[in-house]
């Protein structure tokens, strides 16, 4: 008998990706009201499958909310492959944006998770962090963004922006992440 770990199949890789998809589109939509057998049919898998990857529905909740967070936050590396680092912090800012008032229906959801104990913001902190570090030293090195701004500063900022986003109308929303870009600008 081997002691080595095993791995996990493809396909149980796929279902599990395909789970947290469905699930944080229905949590986000219906918060609390999603069902893990709704869920798990959407998204092409057994009840059993859902619970054999997520036990309770709160590891499914928490495990939602982090598999969409890094999503948004891995798209840093791509943008500033793509634009000058100005253009790149913009174009991710809206993206954060975007999953911030798309995850507004999600907070319910999230509550219960935190009344179970679990932390589900413990690892998002970091990822909003490098993120943001990332393109602010890149923004920093082409010359387009400021060198003397700590990322931790642009998370408070964009998180007001995107508590305030939730409470206002989309141009005032751009206009919103426009203040922050102009107060990143060099």
């Amino acid at each position: 008998m081997s002691d080595a770990p095993r791995r996990t199949r493809r396909d149980a890789l796929e279902n599990r990706a395909r789970l947290l998809e469905v699930a944080a589109r229905a949590f986000a939509e219906q918060g609390l009201d999603a069902a893990p057998a709704a869920i798990a049919k959407q998204a092409g898998v057994g009840v059993g499958t859902l619970y054999r990857h997520f036990p309770t529905r709160e590891a499914l909740v928490d495990a939602a909310y982090r598999h969409q967070l890094a999503g948004v936050c891995e798209q840093a590396p791509a943008l500033l492959a793509q634009h000058p680092a100005d253009e790149a912090m913009r174009a991710w800012l809206r993206r954060f944006l975007a999953y911030v008032s798309a995850k507004h229906g999600m907070s319910e959801a999230l509550n219960t998770v935190i009344a179970s104990g679990v932390d589900p913001f413990s690892d998002s902190r970091k990822l909003l962090l490098d993120a943001v570090g990332e393109l602010l030293a890149a923004g920093a090195e082409d010359g387009t963004l400021r060198s003397d701004v700590p990322a931790e500063d642009v998370l408070l900022l964009i998180g007001g922006v995107a508590y305030s986003a939730q409470h206002c109308e989309e141009p005032q929303a751009q206009r919103l992440i426009d203040l922050v870009l102009d107060s990143l600008a060099r």
